[in-house]
């Protein structure tokens, strides 16, 4: 079994696999083919591949010897133009957005695997990317806030004055805005939060943090956990409150999305037009079109004094611990994919590997990327 380790398209500054658990894999009698300069954006450069046990090459070699092709996110187009049929790829390319990928994989019969399409288990946890990237993103989203804010995160008590904390809305209690609470708190801010889901208001409390309610939302427990698309009614109430806490915040963190769909838009240009000159607007979502009406993927908007930073992949900005992190998920994933003698085991019996499996001999397997693509 050969697993190849493809470089990341730029801006993408993780590697999917690190050095550490390269040498974890060899240890379990696969062969690892690295990408000339595969790490290096991720400060794990070739040499450290190689004293792992690995081997550097090209990509036209990983290409053709490769069972297993493995990066963190979508190919480009050129890539994928290359991949053979009957290989294996494995990475996290948002497969329910992606639709056009997904019938490239399955017109040319290769077997894919989106690791954020894994079900939200127990057993899949150790597995799960989303979540590790999303923590990754929560706390880089407050840092950036804070040093684009004009003014302090806490409260100090000076000779010149009491300077009050700054006042935080975040939208979307997921694990991104858990870690964002956390972080925001821990700065001294003071915290507010929305979420359509009642059942993530005790752990937002337990962070010391206020939960916001709007009645009326509709919970889903089909939906494994994310959020789900709300009635009119609700959203009309939702709003409303949004709107008004916004006026009052100097600094929004976005994290609302919903999965498979464009994300809801929750701060209207006329709300970022009442918000104070100088507040700070950090939009999560912005690569599913954002919770801010104004926001730009990978691009920061000024508007009436307030900026809007529309980034939606704050991991590659701290790829060492994010490529760590992605890495160990993506091992323990490879675990159910390769047996014991180091051999492919395509068990799509195994709940986690049929919940993650998009494409395999021109079919596609995952019943919501099916439902999606249906006519």
């Amino acid at each position: 079994m050969i697993i190849g380790l493809l470089k990341e398209s730029p801006p993408e500054q993780r590697v999917a696999l690190i050095p550490e658990t390269t040498a974890a894999l060899i240890m379990q009698k696969i062969d690892v083919l690295v990408e000339t300069g595969a790490g290096t954006s991720a400060f794990s450069p070739d040499e450290a591949f190689s004293a792992s046990g690995a081997r550097v090459a090209s990509r036209a070699e990983i290409l053709e010897r490769a069972d297993i092709l493995v990066q963190v996110g979508t190919p480009d187009r050129k890539l994928i133009s290359l991949i053979a049929e009957g290989k294996v790829w494995v990475s996290q390319f948002n497969p329910l957005w992606n639709t056009t990928l997904v019938k490239v994989f399955q017109e040319k019969g290769i077997t894919s695997f989106s690791l954020d399409a894994l079900p939200r288990t127990t057993r899949a946890q150790a597995m799960d990317v989303l979540s590790s990237m999303a923590t990754v993103a929560g706390y880089k989203a407050v840092l950036e806030a804070a040093s684009l804010l004009p003014s302090f995160f806490p409260m100090f008590m000076t000779a010149a004055g009491t300077i009050r904390p700054a006042n935080v809305l975040i939208l979307g209690a997921g694990v991104a805005g858990l870690q964002a609470i956390a972080i925001a708190r821990k700065l001294g801010a003071q915290v507010e939060v929305f979420d359509v889901r009642s059942a993530v208001k005790e752990e937002v409390m337990s962070l010391g943090a206020k939960f916001v309610e709007v009645e009326g939302a509709r919970e889903d427990t089909a939906a494994g956990g994310y959020a789900v698309e709300q009635p009119d009614d609700f959203k009309q109430r939702q709003q409303q409150a949004i709107n008004e806490h916004a006026a009052r915040s100097n600094v929004i963190i976005c994290t609302a999305q919903i999965p498979g769909k464009k994300a809801p838009m929750l701060i209207s240009k006329e709300v970022v037009g009442n918000m104070r000159p100088g507040s700070v607007i950090i939009d999560l979502a912005a690569s599913t079109g954002g919770n801010c009406e104004l926001s730009v993927d990978g691009q920061t908007v000024t508007h009436n004094g307030v900026r809007i930073v529309g980034q939606s992949n704050y991991p590659s900005l701290m790829p060492v611990d994010a490529s760590k992190m992605f890495s160990k998920n993506l091992f323990n994933f490879l675990g159910l994919l390769i047996n014991d003698h180091g051999s492919l085991n395509l068990d799509l019996n195994d709940e986690i590997l049929k919940g993650a499996c998009i494409t395999h001999q021109g079919q596609i397997i995952n019943e919501r990327v099916k439902a999606t693509l249906q006519p």
